[in-house]
């Protein structure tokens, strides 16, 4: 079981998690929280000895020290030139900030346990904050901060309001480890070592982004492997446009910090008002990144996936994150999935849906998701974004009968959705040209032949709250694809002139929050999935109330392997949506065999995306076996441990390896890049088996030995180009 725990007498806190510490003390020299410790189990007698020596207390005027004295919160002002934590303008024209430890408290919630340290501005009314979640399943730690301006004071600007300050030991040099990429390439793995330089991490486009995770890893020296080696990394809860930096400061201290961007994103505070910042959850391992990986992995599985039948806790992951007991069941299983976008387009209507739907059952199809083009006026993407009717020319009797007929075939419905966003050409749009993020006097910028409606206002937010309710009140469906095909231009708001309109860029995603909350609360049974034309929208926050992310446009089955082992390195494989779709590819027009497509899709949560209609039968067979196949093993990929035995980058085989939480159970899959002839793959050792044991192929009937799996490992017959395996195995007692 985690604990927090502070020695009578003495002013440093120990957070004590399965495998690893964080300690904070409180010097009596600034009366502030101080950062001692993040990394292996200590103890309490430790943390006073790391206490004792710092160089601090050695020599407060020290130059360097006395400038980057490793504060958990760092309030702008004074000799600090290092990224401040928190930065506001009081009423009267003072800037800096000036504060002190006022109180402490300490509460346990079920398998959390919470520390909070309040912070009270030494002149003025201001009071921070800060947040520590821990819980007995996981290391990782949850940090955030909230900011609270009292009934008697006066009005507060702030200008930077950063969730978390991360602070790394002591080492010579650092590696930092991130995502990057653009659309139809995201999650793109990158390393490079951390100088004497900043490295800034951000989106300003309104999202996540496809450019950018808010997600960082760090390891000493650049020494952590796959399987061994200490790793620092860290996530930031956040849907909207953000920050994060790292930096080695001049006393060489290294450091994290991030939160909501602060770019042209000033936030008033009114007396009696109060600002609950996002979570920035952090994770300290030693076994390398595989280890990082399955940790975030499990944490997601349990803490943060939204579960059926249970309604959110809160309007925003920052202030009360979900969570649930160690013992409660994981989130189901998600089902095999069927979308008619690439067979159909916008030429959707209830004879080709049919026909569709009628050859995805048969193939073993769990869910068909009727894509864009269901609506009135959607002919192209040029109108109907934001007249959420059905198109009558295209279903004269509704949606009913296509709903009932998919039911009576034994599938779920699931329908596409963009309701953040409207075409010019729409009669939403000519009642409501105000409704749109827009600043006065300048062009409205279009892409995709759309705007952004701007859902921090109220109207516009209650609007596409009852829009979609009524939806989903009105149909028998049970999958909602959720999309977002177009970032923040102009994200200006006239109506607000004066009154604070940067906060468009806090606001527009706290409402969305608060839209899928009330969602979740009315639909309980409904699934959603994020996409926001690919993963342009995937961290912890949005996940906390969806159950998928739609992974990447580019549904090119090789390029979709370094997508999806980077996506791997953030969330589990049950949150990653891949299709097989056609060949010759849609977007990049390279040929791939259907078995070498299944096999990438397999990696995650199956769906296919095909032309169902201009398969053979011969390939309609092979995917309906395909996919039985993968209903055998699919909790092995869904729930089990990853680890990444092969990864392209390095190889010209990328292999990944699944066990079952019950250890029963492997899941093993490889793919060949293009290979020259007479390249030899070789075999490839599998990890976290039991030398005692036995374990049979599924397919194939042999068994093989726990050690000789461990040793020798499993032959690669990978001979050509783009050639692919699966095995299954299971443990023979």
């Amino acid at each position: 079981m985690s604990t927090i725990t502070q020695p009578e007498g003495q002013r440093t806190w120990l957070l004590e998690m399965p495998g690893s510490s964080y300690a904070i003390t409180s010097s009596r020299e600034s009366g502030l929280p101080r950062h001692l410790h993040w990394g292996r189990p200590i103890g309490h007698e430790t943390a006073s000895a790391i206490a004792a020596a710092s160089p601090l207390r050695q020599n407060v005027e020290h130059v360097a020290w006395a400038e980057e004295d490793r504060l958990e919160c760092v309030g702008w002002g004074g000799r600090r030139y290092d990224e401040p934590t928190i930065k506001v303008d009081f009423a009267d024209g003072t800037r800096g900030i000036e504060w002190h430890l006022a109180d402490q408290e300490t509460t346990r919630d079920g398998d959390a346990i919470t520390l909070v340290l309040g912070l009270q501005d030494r002149a003025y009314p201001l009071r921070v904050e800060l947040f520590y979640r821990i819980f007995d399943d996981s290391d990782v730690l949850e940090r955030w901060a909230r900011l609270v301006v009292p009934e008697h004071g006066r009005e507060i600007v702030v200008r930077r309001a950063y969730s978390a300050n991360w602070w790394l030991p002591e080492r010579t040099g650092w590696r930092l480890s991130f995502l990057h990429g653009g659309w139809g390439s995201e999650t793109q793995l990158e390393r490079r070592i951390l100088g004497s330089d900043k490295h800034v991490l951000e989106s300003r486009r309104g999202t996540t982004s496809h450019q950018y995770q808010p997600f960082f890893a760090l390891d000493a020296d650049g020494c952590a492997t796959e399987d061994h080696g200490e790793v620092w990394s860290g996530q930031l809860a956040w849907s909207g446009a953000w920050k994060i930096t790292g930096e080695r400061t001049a006393g060489g201290q290294v450091h994290v910090t991030g939160g909501w961007n602060d770019f042209d994103a000033a936030i008033v505070l009114t007396p009696g008002s109060e600002l609950a910042l996002p979570v920035f959850a952090g994770l300290y391992c030693e076994g390398g990144f595989g280890e990082m990986s399955r940790t975030w992995h499990d944490y997601e599985l349990r803490h943060v996936l939204a579960h059926p039948g249970r309604s959110p806790q809160s309007p925003s992951f920052s202030a009360k994150p979900q969570h649930h007991d160690a013992g409660a069941p994981l989130p189901k299983l998600r089902p095999v999935l069927y979308n008619s976008w690439e067979a159909t387009a916008f030429g959707v209507d209830e004879e080709n849906q049919r026909q569709l739907a009628d050859l995805a059952a048969q193939m073993g199809v769990e869910l068909f998701v009727v894509d864009d083009g269901w609506f009135m006026g959607r002919k192209d993407d040029r109108a109907g974004l934001g007249d959420w009717h059905v198109d009558v020319e295209k279903f004269p009797r509704g949606l009913a009968p296509l709903i009932e007929h998919v039911k009576q075939l034994g599938m779920g419905f699931g329908i596409w959705i963009e309701p953040e966003m409207v075409n010019p050409d729409s009669d939403l749009y000519r009642a409501h040209p105000d409704w749109v993020l827009h600043f006065e006097n300048r062009t409205r910028t279009e892409k995709r032949n759309q705007l952004v409606l701007n859902l921090a206002r109220d109207d516009v937010a209650e609007w596409v709250l009852s829009t979609v309710d009524d939806l989903l009140s009105s149909y028998d469906i049970d999958f909602v694809k959720w999309d977002m095909n177009r970032h923040f231009s102009e994200p200006g708001w006239p109506q607000r002139k004066s009154a604070n309109p940067e906060r468009a860029w806090i606001a527009y995603t706290e409402n969305l929050y608060r839209i899928l909350d009330r969602l979740h609360e009315a639909h309980p049974a409904v699934d959603f999935e994020s996409c926001s034309g690919g993963g342009g929208r995937a961290d912890l926050a949005i996940l906390s109330r969806t159950r998928q992310i739609w992974t990447s446009d580019n549904t090119d089955a090789f390029d979709r392997i370094p997508i999806q082992e980077g996506f791997s390195y953030a969330h589990a494989p049950l949150a990653m949506m891949a299709w097989v779709t056609d060949s010759p590819n849609p977007l990049t027009r390279r040929e791939l065999p259907l078995t070498y497509r299944f096999h990438v899709a397999m990696a995650g949560s199956l769906g296919i995306g095909g032309n169902l209609s201009e398969w053979t039968p011969t390939q309609r067979a092979q995917a309906r076996d395909l996919i039985e196949r993968y209903k055998e093993f699919r909790p092995v990929v869904q729930y089990g441990k990853l680890f990444r035995l092969l990864e392209l980058s390095r190889d010209d085989i990328a292999a990944l390896q699944y066990i079952a939480r019950d250890e029963r159970a492997i899941v093993v899959f490889a793919w060949s890049g293009a290979r020259h002839y007479g390249t030899h793959s070789g075999w490839v050792r599998l990890k976290g088996v039991d030398p005692t044991a036995s374990y049979r192929d599924r397919e194939t009937g042999t068994l093989h030995l726990g050690t000789t799996l461990r040793e020798l490992g499993l032959p690669l017959p990978l001979l050509l180009s783009f050639s692919s395996m699966c095995v299954h195995l299971e443990r023979v007692d």
